[in-house]
């Protein structure tokens, strides 16, 4: 031990904390992992250091859980299928407001806080930016003081991890519970039972009233698992409670008393693989069965839960939408509102039109696409074999909500079939979109752009009839994970010339234009950039053996791996500037390292080949003496939370290029410009909005807006004739289609080339290069005046205010779920309450 630092303290109480901090990590060493100094690993250090910090945030967490049960307040309950939460320990330190004092207990033991930080397992609990969207609200929802739950579930498996072997994406299971959660607490005494499968039983009571039995079915039990999610700067500590599966105690006595007591188990063993894997392989039949009884799972055991916290102190469930408001994050929570319905119903004996009433009130949804293949669509028959009671009160809310519109729009039977919660096509399904919208008070988009799509082109006909139901709330992100603690640099910085205001209230970055012609300021700001590069440097460097010049530009693309984020477009540029290159080996380039990163479904074709086309790109560009460090390009394997701490710090430029119209929001553009990197993109999502905030000249917009993609989809897009006049078009696409990049398979790449060519293009890569070339020109022109690009990054930053997911919160509380903020004050007495403290 150190004892250096504790015998130099020169305050008696920061002495004190410092000595409790020590003892509850040795205690937890030695009495909860059964470790002394000489047999603990770095993973039991860390796992002692996190029960050490859990403690702390247990203590806030009871204050928490008491206060909202002895002042009843109305409760947010935000529903999600994914949540991204990345790592816990160093995000729950700065948020509690004792990294400092932890930081320097563990120096006084011999360990490094920063490297105890990497031993952690990211939580991978979501796919991309709906769970990281998902993971910032719990924490703004915290920090704002709202009374606030976050409902999953506990996938065992996490998104897979992905490996790069000989240029493609292999996938491997995230098994990142292997090594034990710190965080969770198991709640075994909420344990609700989910049934599937069955017959509906209809009979009349002693009244002549007709009663629905669910009967014969197959049961699982859903227990609970709650992490603590602490605010910033404040007492409040709220609660995610993460379903998993577990079996019933029965088993099938017939086959136990034939002597084959494996087979009795087997069936309910089964049930648990509910909560085994996030995405369950949704290109066979048996994967898209258990995707869908896991949005029931979900479903119903949150809605038992919010009702059974209800009814601890309220009778009358007409109080429901008084004191309960649950978010539904996209349509795969969507089942909550039949089985909302069927609870009511079938269970609490409530007639339909105040149980409906009940439901609409409660229930909002937030819609995040405008891909007409991501708006969810479940054939009928799963509901009919899974969920036999819900189809009925699926068709009873169609068969009603129809008769409503047949009165607002008569003679419109397009209208009915389009607005029809079920598909009448060669397979009938239940459209989730449509429910959501029909079952819901508010609707709203994501993005200003986003929001007025859906008015006047997805759901016109929704909003033709319910036009108070749409709204917009622009997505944000939390400054304290995507600042303050993966740009410490920078985060410092900024403290030291505007104070740490901002950490709580974004919009205080906007004093930091003041300093954007300061060059001692800029001349800072440049250093923190450089030290950035320099630590993603050596992170390829060990894990892709690249070495890369640090004083290129670092132009990033990191996200999912889809067409219409048009990763493809980024290589054509890329193999551009190779051609460029090759053809003046003299000339004056600007060196830039290009970095992609991200995932692509295990069933998406095109994804996948794209990524293989990115290394292969890299392979041959990278290994060209020609070239030299004027261009490379690296492919970063298993794109995560902790990856993109590290990426977001270090990037100069920002690829946002979806075809306009087609991208929701988007978030990733908020966080690398919140660190200082420049954007390249189109008008589409959040850029719109980011284009206002920062400024025209401070961001390099291109191609075509989302009216001109739709009226060249009107009149007929061709990309054979942008293939023919563009010459370096041209030649770049027949160089993929040739094999120059797979010398050893030519057709390799010519799949991705007949997309472009031959199935007509659909996300416009042809018709948007040009203009995305002559924007990456621009780019590399401005990067030659180093302080200029910095100056214009500062203001980037400054600019980014409105994006926090504080203010996204904000709004939400204010205009959809009219709940207030509310303070709590740590109780310091011994903790004996006369109430029930709530979990």
């Amino acid at each position: 031990m150190h004892d250096d630092a504790l015998l130099n303290s020169p305050d008696p109480a920061e002495l004190d904390a410092l000595m409790l901090i020590i003892k509850s990590f040795l205690e937890h060493l030695e009495y909860t992992l059964g470790k002394d100094k000489y047999s603990a690993t770095r993973h039991d250090i860390f796992n002692a250091l996190s029960y050490a910090v859990r403690d702390r945030m247990v203590e806030r967490w009871l204050d928490t859980q008491q206060a909202y049960y002895n002042e009843d307040p109305k409760r947010v309950y935000y529903v999600s299928m994914e949540f991204l939460m990345g790592r816990t320990l160093e995000n729950s330190l700065v948020n509690l407001g004792l990294l400092e004092q932890f930081r320097e207990a563990m120096n006084s033991l011999g360990y490094d806080l920063d490297q105890l930080f990497d031993q952690e397992q990211d939580a991978g609990l979501g796919n991309g930016g709906l769970g990281r969207l998902a993971a910032c609200f719990l924490d703004s929802m915290a920090t704002k003081g709202i009374p606030g739950y976050g409902y999953g579930i506990r996938y065992e498996y996490g998104i897979f991890r992905q490996n790069i072997v000989d240029g493609s994406q292999v996938e491997i299971p995230d098994n990142w519970l292997r090594y034990r959660n710190p965080w969770e607490l198991d709640r075994q005494e909420h344990l609700h039972p989910v049934k599937f499968y069955g017959r509906v039983v209809e009979r009349k009571d002693a009244g002549g009233k007709p009663v629905f039995d669910w009967v014969d079915t197959e049961d699982v039990m859903a227990m609970a698992y709650d992490t603590p999610t602490p605010g910033y700067g404040t007492n409040t500590v709220n609660t995610m409670r993460l379903w998993t599966a577990k079996s019933t105690r029965e088993f099938d006595l017939a086959f136990f008393n034939e002597g084959n007591y494996i087979r009795a188990v087997e069936k309910k063993m089964v049930t648990e693989n509910i909560s085994k894997v996030l995405y369950p392989a949704d290109n066979v039949p048996e994967g898209k069965e258990l995707r869908f009884k896991q949005e029931y799972f979900l479903a119903c055991a949150t809605v038992y839960d919010v009702i059974y916290r209800f009814r601890k102190t309220h009778d009358d469930l007409r109080l429901l939408p008084t004191k309960v408001a649950i978010q539904l994050n996209d349509t795969h929570p969507a089942l909550c509102i039949p089985e909302m319905m069927r609870l009511l119903l079938d269970h609490y004996r409530l007639d339909w039109d105040t149980a409906w009433e009940i439901t609409t009130k409660t229930f909002a949804y937030t819609n995040h696409t405008i891909l007409p293949e991501a708006l969810e669509k479940w054939p009928v028959w799963f509901f009919e074999h899974i969920l036999p009671r819900h189809i009925q009160i699926i068709y009873e809310i169609n068969d009603r909500f129809l008769a409503e519109v047949r009165k607002r729009f008569p003679g419109d039977t397009g209208k009915l079939q389009r607005m029809s919660l079920i598909e009448e096509h060669w397979e009938r399904k239940v459209r989730m979109a449509n429910l959501a919208i029909v079952g819901s008070h508010s609707v709203n988009g994501v993005a200003a752009l986003h929001t007025e799509i859906l008015k006047e082109s997805v759901f016109r006909d929704f909003y033709e009839m319910f036009p108070g139901r749409f709204n917009n709330k622009t997505n944000g992100i939390t400054q304290r994970r995507w600042l303050k603690c993966a740009n410490p640099g920078q985060a410092a910085l900024i403290t030291d010339v505007i104070g740490d205001g901002w950490v709580k209230e974004l919009y205080e970055l906007t004093r930091l234009g003041d300093h954007a012609a300061d060059p001692a300021f800029v001349a800072q700001w440049r250093q923190v950039k450089r030290e950035n590069k320099e630590r993603l440097a050596r992170y390829i460097l060990d894990h892709n053996c690249v070495q890369v010049n640090v004083d290129s530009l670092f132009d990033c693309q990191v996200k999912r791996i889809h067409e219409y984020k048009r990763q493809l477009l980024n290589v054509l540029h890329v193999i551009t500037l190779y051609n460029r290159i090759k053809a003046n080996p003299a000339g004056d380039f600007v060196p830039r390292t290009v970095i992609f990163s991200g995932k692509a479904a295990p069933a998406y074709f095109i994804a996948k080949l794209v990524i293989r086309l990115i290394n292969a790109v890299g392979d041959v560009v990278n290994n060209d003496p020609e070239i030299g460090d004027r261009l490379k390009v690296v492919f970063l394997a298993n794109y995560s939370v902790s990856l993109a701490e590290r990426i977001f710090p270090a990037a100069d430029l920002s690829e946002q290029i979806s075809t306009a119209g087609t991208e929701a929001s988007g978030t990733g553009n908020m966080k690398f410009a919140l660190n200082g990197a420049l954007t390249i993109g189109t008008l589409d999502g959040a850029n719109i909005e980011i284009m206002e905030e920062v400024g025209r000249d401070n961001i390099f917009i291109f191609g075509m807006n989302a009216a001109e993609v739709e009226e060249l989809r009107r009149k007929g897009y061709n990309p054979r004739d942008w293939y023919g006049r563009n010459a370096e078009l041209k030649k770049v696409l027949d160089m993929i289609a040739e094999g120059r990049f797979s010398p050893d398979n030519h057709d390799l790449f010519r799949p991705i080339v007949d997309t472009l060519l031959n199935q007509g293009d659909y996300y416009m890569l042809l018709a948007d290069y040009a203009s995305y070339i002559a924007a990456q020109e621009e780019v590399a022109r401005l990067y030659l005046d180093q302080d200029e690009w910095a100056r214009k990054a500062i203001l980037n930053c400054a600019g980014m205010g409105k994006f926090s997911s504080d203010r996204t919160i904000a709004e939400y509380a204010r205009e959809i779920w009219e709940v207030e903020p509310m303070e709590i004050r740590p109780v310091l007495e011994f903790r004996q309450h006369d109430g029930v403290t709530e979990s």
